[in-house]
């Protein structure tokens, strides 16, 4: 099987790849890294909060088990329900 063979074999089973939503998907998903350095805080931060029990910070999307991310908007929605209003306290 060549290397031609192989991707039609892919397209045939997973349909054809649409571009426009893999880059989509990439820019609303985020790595734990780039999740630390919107929050400013270390990444060990936003691991330690991940694994707490019960879990804390933003949901997150396990892709396997080293692999994880943060959707944008989970992170938004977390972050304002996090907010304080000095009014409302």
């Amino acid at each position: 099987m060549t290397a031609s063979d192989h991707g039609q074999v892919r397209s045939k089973r997973l349909g054809p790849l649409n571009a426009d939503a893999i880059e989509t998907a990439e820019s609303e998903l985020i790595t734990t890294e780039e999740l630390a350095r919107m929050l400013r805080v270390d990444s060990s931060s936003i691991r330690r909060w991940r694994t707490a029990q019960p879990p804390q910070g933003p949901p997150f999307i396990p892709l396997s088990e080293r692999v994880i991310m943060y959707a944008r908007d989970d992170v938004r929605e977390w972050l304002a329900s996090r907010r304080v209003r000095p009014e409302a306290a």
